[in-house]
């Protein structure tokens, strides 16, 4: 008989989202009248923008003509886009290369598979609060051990990033082979310093150490002095494979759409102590189990770095964004405690005295028809903490604080 991957056996009994969608429809089967709001899930409400849906269009068009039909596409992506990618990392004062680029479908799947290329022993060091995708697959390619009391894995390294440390993750104080580091955060919505960032390329490049740097929600920087990539620091590309993603920036939640930069200078060594290019490895992996995000929506995530695909996508983002300050201060007038929220479409709130981040969760429901995600479901750090999304319609954001500050409030 097929046996079964056993580190699958050690990964908590559902995934955080699917747990949140089960209480609410259960929630909802029961009242049926409840005028639910979910500002839980990061999922963006904003259609996609006109210029995008225009260049989809076009691209559409081209696939029904024989003579500018297009069957496989490179892995990659198209030059098209890899050069308009590698366009806007210079306009943000890093040098990426177009072939350092590759396109996927989505941020969620290249940080949960870029951890194929290196060895089953890495050593792996995670943030708590942490997006859970990156400790679930190091827990499915057998990276840990079982899960202790406090919800952690033996083996991993976790970075305790809180309010006590200005949410800036610590240094590890032990040999750590690859880290995950999210900027702006989700969950906690705060951004990394430069002069972090420096910290830790200077830690990586001393360690022969790997950062794998998630900054899916750049686009939401608003502080100038703030870094939009890891790659604005000097040596970063000896150490640093970066992650970045259409979906929040551009509405292409439905429509999936993503790229990683993996720079050519950054080596690891193999079990003989070789050096091997990364770059190499991660092209073999790409090519050999992807084959491509459509033609219709690379020429759509293209529009995206056109003038008027910047100005539709940003107005999006301004909308989104003062939904947060919407969220915050509201928030904050209401008694709670806050961060977030400025600089990242998530706002993250510590839960009144006596409430676990589950119980809030569930009294957040019952009383205010509210969703929102515990703090507890990113990690033992995130308990007593819960996080509430600005992507929202504006009206339902202003109705959901108005609830929460009315049936709730922290005072």
């Amino acid at each position: 008989m097929a046996r079964i991957n056993p580190n699958y056996s050690k990964l908590q009994a559902g995934y955080l989202f699917p747990e949140i969608g089960k209480r609410v429809r259960a929630f909802a089967a029961e009242n049926p009248t409840a005028q639910i709001i979910r500002l839980g899930i990061g999922d963006v409400v904003l259609p996609l923008p006109v210029p995008i849906v225009d260049a989809m269009k076009a691209a559409a068009d081209e696939m029904a003509r024989k003579e500018t039909f297009k069957g496989y596409g490179p892995e990659q992506g198209y030059d098209f886009l890899l050069d308009a990618i590698a366009e806007h990392y210079r306009g943000q004062g890093a040098a990426v290369e177009p072939d350092e680029v590759f396109i996927s479908d989505g941020s969620k799947c290249d940080t949960a598979n870029i951890q194929e290329i290196f060895a089953a022993d890495s050593t792996v060091a995670i943030t708590d609060p942490v997006y859970p995708v990156y400790v679930d697959t190091n827990v499915m390619a057998g990276r840990t051990g079982g899960i202790d009391p406090q919800g952690r894995y033996q083996g991993l390294r976790y970075l305790p990033t809180t309010a006590e440390n200005g949410f800036e993750p610590p240094l590890p104080t032990e040999r750590v082979d690859l880290v995950y580091l999210c900027s702006p955060n989700n969950p906690t919505g705060a951004v990394m310093s430069r002069e972090s960032l420096v910290a830790w390329v200077s830690w990586a490049r001393a360690n022969r150490a790997v950062i794998l740097f998630d900054a899916a929600y750049e686009a939401f920087i608003r502080d100038p002095g703030l870094p939009h990539t890891i790659y604005e620091i000097p040596g970063a590309r000896e150490v640093a494979i970066e992650f970045r993603s259409f979906s929040k920036t551009a509405g292409f939640t439905g429509t999936r759409c993503a790229y990683m930069v993996v720079p050519k200078d950054l080596n690891a060594t193999d079990a003989s102590g070789a050096e091997v290019a990364l770059h190499g490895l991660w092209n073999r992996r790409h090519t050999t189990k992807f084959n491509g995000v459509s033609y219709p929506i690379q020429k759509a995530a293209a529009a995206v770095f056109t003038p008027a695909g910047r100005a539709a996508t940003q107005a999006n983002i301004d909308l989104y964004m003062e939904n947060a300050r919407i969220i915050r201060e509201g928030l904050s007038q209401a008694g709670y405690t806050v961060f977030g929220g400025q600089n990242a479409p998530y706002v993250w709130m510590k839960v009144p005295t006596g409430l676990s981040s589950w119980q809030f969760f569930d009294k957040l429901l019952r009383e205010a028809h509210v969703v929102g995600t515990p703090g507890s479901g990113f990690g033992s750090c995130g308990e007593g903490y819960f996080r509430l999304s600005a992507f929202g319609f504006r009206q339902n954001v202003e109705e959901a604080v108005a609830r929460i500050a009315a049936k709730l409030p922290a005072r």
